[in-house]
């Protein structure tokens, strides 16, 4: 099969197998590829449809290297916080960051994770996505807590784009780890001052084929009918 040739998977069984992947040939992708998955991204659901998100893929070794060395000491946090049962990070600031897995197998997990950090800067493409938050419309500001809703502009493209890539046979895995190097990252890449990274995604074609089914909750742990707790 060519590479710039689409993969046409059925909308269901991309959703379903749609994994982080771990594993990348070295095989560059085509701009083509990209160019159409950035075709099909856009018409994702954004607030005003003022399209507030932004992509660059950055393909360039020496840039993909640094972005790399950035990478690997936030996985390591991470990795040996899990490692040592601790439920959760605490930063300086008092705000806790949970790294706790909801995997069958964590140790496996973990190993393909260390493989994945260790390699962060060579695989083919990383792309950072960005958004524009003036043109947000966050509505939860006000309350005590961490304000999300701002994501709703940016996080559908970005899984759109996911999904048009795994269409076109190709894998990625969405990090938002690197995003804690905002400022280092933007002067890197030149990214204008009034916009924000907001994750980060690999992407590139599978070592590996992709899997055929993945473990997540089931419905009944995820939704409810008219009030919490309520079987659908």
């Amino acid at each position: 099969m060519n590479d710039t040739e689409e993969v046409d998977v059925e909308l269901g069984e991309a959703m379903r197998t749609q994994h982080a992947c771990r594993y990348y040939r070295e095989d560059p992708v085509p701009d083509e590829v990209l160019r159409q998955a950035v075709e099909r991204a856009r018409f994702a659901p954004n607030g005003g449809n003022r399209g507030a998100a932004r992509f660059v893929f950055v393909r360039d070794p020496e840039l993909r290297r640094q972005l790399g060395e950035w990478y690997l000491p936030l996985w390591e946090e991470v990795a040996a916080a899990t490692r040592a049962n601790k439920p959760a990070i605490t930063t300086a600031s008092g705000q806790h960051k949970t790294t706790e897995l909801g995997f069958r197998d964590p140790a496996k997990t973990l190993a393909d994770s260390d493989h994945f950090a260790q390699r962060f800067g060579s695989h083919p493409v990383i792309v950072v996505v960005c958004v524009d938050l003036a043109a947000t419309h966050p509505t939860d500001t006000e309350l005590d807590r961490l304000s999300i809703v701002g994501g709703a502009s940016v996080y559908p493209m970005a899984q759109n784009l996911c999904l048009a890539l795994r269409d076109q046979g190709v894998a990625t895995t969405f990090t938002t780890l690197l995003v804690a190097r905002e400022p280092e990252v933007k002067q890197l890449l030149g990214i204008p001052e009034h916009l924000s990274t907001a994750c980060h995604i690999v992407a590139g074609y599978p070592a590996r084929p992709f899997p055929t089914r993945l473990h997540r909750p089931e419905v009944r742990e995820l939704a409810y009918a008219d009030r919490y707790g309520a079987a659908l």
